[in-house]
């Protein structure tokens, strides 16, 4: 099973990979960045120059509303910015 889990295709992370060549993805947990690294390359085609990863902590909110106090939860995950190759592109659209 892969640890990439799905591609960030946000306004900014668009912007990211037009100017700077750089690819987010969510990713598992316990991936570390040789493994992201290997990932990239087999499932992609492409030479990783830079991994950076970021984890984010569990989100709780809480609201008042007509029905009383309303909490939420958004799980923690794993975030993984990859920088590729000069020539190197990845493109999300191509099977749609």
């Amino acid at each position: 099973m892969s640890v990439l889990i799905k591609p960030i295709i946000t306004e900014k992370a668009t912007d990211q990979s037009e100017l700077n060549n750089c690819f987010s993805f969510v990713v598992k947990k316990s991936a570390n960045k040789i493994e992201l690294k290997e990932a990239v390359e087999s499932t992609y085609g492409v030479s990783v120059k830079q991994i950076r990863t970021m984890n984010y902590p569990v989100q709780r909110t809480t609201k008042y509303t007509k029905k009383g106090l309303v909490s939420s939860l958004k799980g923690a995950y794993k975030k993984a910015i990859v920088k590729l190759a000069d020539g190197d592109n990845i493109d999300f659209y191509n099977n749609i």
